[in-house]
């Protein structure tokens, strides 16, 4: 349990300092033991805008032989591409209270890659 609460800590100090606006919203990540989330949301509005995860119909498929920093990197494209065509180019990035690294940097890296700014 001390694993998840300090995460939860770590989480709330991130939280205080960002929130994401109807201008630049928040990419949230969340990271279980076997599956990878990414949303953007607007926290002005409490409104999810976009959402892409290792269980998205559009890599359904596409994931079988990859490991999950692999995996990562495809949510982080997707969402990318979700966002582009939401007409979203910048997002404050939020961690979630893990470590940036490993799959949350992998899925950062391709976001920006496929043309998103933080």
């Amino acid at each position: 349990m001390a694993k998840l609460e300090g995460r939860e800590r770590r989480k709330a100090r991130i939280r205080k300092r960002i929130s994401g606006t109807s201008e630049r919203p928040r990419l949230s990540v969340f990271r279980s033991a076997r599956h990878i989330y990414a949303q953007v949301i607007d926290d002005s509005t409490g409104v999810t805008l976009a959402h892409a995860s290792t269980l998205s119909k559009d890599l359904k498929g596409t994931l079988e032989e990859d490991n999950k920093t692999a995996a990562a990197k495809k949510v982080g494209a997707l969402i990318a591409k979700i966002c582009k065509s939401k007409k979203i180019d910048k997002v404050v990035f939020d961690r979630n209270g893990y470590l940036y690294h490993g799959r949350v940097k992998a899925l950062a890296d391709a976001a920006r890659e496929a043309g998103l700014k933080f």
